[in-house]
């Protein structure tokens, strides 16, 4: 049999539907299975151990001559059963088209006729690998991994390498990684100058290279932070500081995340990623609920107990006080605690 997993549409939620497709994996054990996804994401869709088929798909936001693209792809791919993790109409109604015979997924209230087996979406909201993975208990497919874990392929690790060396960044030097961007709106940044101060104190504290990470969108968070340093110097080839936003394919990412001894991030995509691959995160979070999307594992999350949090908003209309209460001492212990334990365990792996 040939089953087709429709990914969903955010780096983050694909990386918190890791258990799932494992599950699936070890269900289907000698079937086809294939992952269809924004092709964007690709290689991390092409990274997920167990994969046979990594279908790419046509952004949304390109109209019906994109989903009519999708449609004839996947009908070329003859699947027998889809099993769909977005709750969008959109996603049903394209397998519909497609001819897929077997359509499993979240009842919605426009999409429950389009689908052939229908299971009810947890109420009140869950973390979103736990609403996931009650999709998969609800389709009678057991677990077999409660959290998103992911191995890079040893190309991306050597990718990410051969970048900060080209950077000046030697091998026997920790690296910690920020991600001072997030793609859905600019409430849920911590402010840069912060982010700036924090990676200049940790460099000199811990003789760590910061590492600023993510994707061409968030360049502007980038420049902020390269022009609050206290020196220019900083963020010269080689220096403490390196700003790699925007010059990183998704492939290099992974890798060099893997590479990092701990990570500073807003709630963003490369937050999860980190995590799923044993990371150390300290994540900090305002206009959303940590209590859904939060990384998965021992790791740092950072709040301030104000009433107006969670909003969800893009932007703040008041005065951000979800983020700028959150201090730059707090990140700075979390994150160098983590930084210092990390190289313990490496201290202690070598022996």
């Amino acid at each position: 049999m040939r089953v087709l997993v429709r990914t969903p549409n955010w780096l983050g939620d694909i990386v918190m539907a890791l258990p799932v497709f494992a599950a699936l994996r070890a269900h289907f054990v000698d079937d086809v299975l294939a992952l269809a996804g924004p092709q964007a994401f690709g290689s991390l869709l092409a990274a997920v151990a167990g994969v046979d088929q990594v279908v790419p798909l046509r952004p949304d936001s390109r109209g019906g001559r994109a989903r009519r693209a999708d449609v004839a792809q996947l009908r070329d791919g003859r699947f027998d059963l889809a099993v769909l993790l977005p709750n969008s109409f959109g996603a049903a109604w394209v397998a519909r088209r497609a001819g897929i015979p077997e359509r499993w997924g979240f009842a919605g209230r426009w999409r429950r006729r389009l689908l052939t087996r229908a299971i009810a979406r947890p109420i009140p909201r869950i973390h979103l690998v736990d609403e996931y993975l009650a999709l998969a208990r609800g389709l009678d497919i057991d677990i077999v991994m409660a959290e998103p874990r992911l191995q890079p392929a040893p190309g991306m690790v050597s990718s990410a390498r051969r970048l900060l060396e080209a950077n000046g960044v030697p091998a026997d030097r920790p690296v910690v990684g920020m991600a001072p961007g997030a793609a859905y709106g600019y409430a849920k940044r911590w402010p840069p100058d912060r982010y700036a101060r924090v990676a200049e104190r940790l460099a000199r504290q811990s003789g760590a290279v910061v590492v600023l990470v993510g994707s061409a969108h968030d360049r502007d968070a980038g420049h902020a932070i390269e022009s609050s340093l206290a020196s220019p110097a900083l963020g010269r080839r080689g220096a403490s500081v390196l700003n790699l936003i925007g010059r990183t394919d998704l492939a290099q990412l992974i890798g060099l995340l893997a590479s990092c001894r701990a990570f500073v991030s807003n709630d963003s995509g490369p937050m999860h990623l980190a995590a799923a691959l044993g990371v150390p995160v300290t994540a900090l979070f305002g206009p959303t609920d940590e209590r859904l999307t939060a990384p998965v594992g021992r790791h740092e999350v950072l709040t301030q107990d104000v009433w107006c949090r969670p909003c969800f908003f893009r932007d703040c209309p008041i005065d951000h006080r979800c983020m700028t209460r959150i201090s730059e001492d707090r990140v700075l212990e979390a994150v160098a605690g983590q930084v210092s334990a990390s190289f313990t365990s490496s201290q202690e792996a070598e022996v």
